[in-house]
């Protein structure tokens, strides 16, 4: 067999086996949610895969499987329900299945858990998920990580990856640094034809139910990926597997 770091890849012997070094188990936590016309709905479930996998590579870790669908895209930063595909989970959905993975993972003497958020309306109710856990555990010795890849975005590599004015990470849904990272780490899902080119979104500074579709771009971008390339992924991609690999070993040892 050839060794991996995919959980989903071993057998159970093989799992048993790792356990025993007291791994890192990195769980990717995405979204079922539109991206634009050129690429697919599984974005928010295959970067944070990605990542995981590139920083379990380098701690000697392993990935779990993904969560597969997130909370509820919102008009402001997924472009909303409205587009067909987008599939959501409820928040005590997403927060149970997080508490029963962690209940799980230590179940079977993992001590060491880090979520990894791809999608943006993910990250509370994983926070949720993880505090329901470690209260129902108790004291232990168990210890978890949450974060979002985006915000190890270097600042050194602003002007290499956004040309121009960016008008903020908010709006990257779709755009470039999700677009590029895509044509780095998937190329043959990306329809470079069909790349948008719109305007950044202009959003009130609030929400409204039922949302108003007219807010959100008629091609899903919240602004243009025009300028995405894959070398522009593979810098980012680079950056978050070493940023992120030294945060978990800085935290777990």
């Amino acid at each position: 067999m050839i060794e991996t770091v995919r959980m989903a890849e071993m057998s159970w012997p093989e799992f048993a086996e790792r356990v025993k070094h007291d791994p890192v188990v990195f769980v990717p936590c995405g979204a079922f949610e539109q991206h634009g016309p050129h690429l697919p709905l599984s974005v928010d479930i295959l970067l944070p895969t990605g990542v995981c996998e590139a920083v379990a590579q380098r701690t000697q870790g392993m990935v779990a499987p993904a969560l597969n669908y997130g909370y509820k895209s919102m008009p402001k930063t997924g472009g909303g329900p409205h587009f067909p595909g987008t599939l959501n989970l409820d928040g005590a959905t997403l927060s149970a299945s997080v508490r029963d993975i962690v209940r799980e993972l230590y179940r079977h003497e993992i001590r060491k858990i880090c979520f990894i958020v791809g999608h943006y309306e993910n990250q509370w109710f994983v926070t949720e998920g993880i505090d329901l856990a470690m209260r129902e555990l108790g004291p232990s010795a168990l210890r978890v990580m949450r974060l979002e890849y985006w915000d190890f975005f270097p600042p050194e590599l602003t002007d290499k990856v956004f040309p121009g004015t960016h008008p903020g990470i908010m709006l990257e849904h779709a755009a470039i640094m999700e677009t590029s990272c895509m044509m780095h780490l998937h190329p043959e899902l990306v329809r470079v034809d069909l790349i948008p080119d719109n305007p950044p979104a202009d959003f009130p500074p609030y929400d409204v139910w039922p949302a108003h579709k007219e807010w959100v771009p008629s091609s899903g971008a919240l602004t243009s990926a025009k300028a995405a390339t894959a070398e522009k992924g593979r810098l980012m991609m680079e950056h978050y597997a070493r940023a992120i690999a030294e945060a978990a070993q800085g935290e777990f040892g």
